[in-house]
């Protein structure tokens, strides 16, 4: 599993934009920012829909005003899915990187298997990460919600 002062694999993620759907490297998204990213087992689900991704659209001012360059909702779905789920939330303010085939939730060793549910997905985590480089990792225990939610992240920021 990737580890605090590591850098994040690369990698490229699928986003859907209103100029349409574009590939995003790792390069492009962290490097020479702060970001805070945020990863969910899977969009349209009940705690991801009604607590972790609601967090963080409520509190983006919050995490811009004290530095954070950019946040990311990270997930193994599809990028329409994904793109979906930002309108439905309201969540413009933050970037929703599609991992569709869990390659890069399997480089920073974050999967799990979920099995019928909906097979390899991302563990509930969120990552502070400056110029590329973790600074920050809270991961959930299997099946809590209490370290990688949004007002726990800005608070370490």
């Amino acid at each position: 599993m990737i580890a605090i002062d590591q850098p994040l694999p690369a990698g490229e993620f699928t986003v859907i934009t209103d100029e349409g759907k574009q590939t995003l490297d790792t390069r492009t998204l962290f490097a020479g920012k702060k970001v805070v990213l945020f990863a969910v087992p899977g969009a349209f689900t009940p705690t991801c829909s009604n607590a972790h991704l609601p967090g963080y659209v409520v509190l983006a001012d919050e995490f811009s005003a004290r530095g954070v360059d950019a946040l990311y909702c990270l997930s193994v779905n599809d990028a329409f899915v994904m793109k979906a789920w930002q309108d439905a939330q309201g969540a413009q303010a933050i970037t929703m990187l599609a991992d569709g085939d869990a390659g890069w939730t399997r480089a920073l060793g974050l999967e799990k298997e979920t099995g019928a549910f909906g097979g390899v997905r991302a563990q509930r985590f969120a990552l502070i990460a400056e110029d590329g480089v973790v600074r920050v990792l809270r991961v959930e225990a299997p099946g809590k919600f209490e370290v990688s939610d949004a007002a726990s992240l800005l608070a370490l920021v």
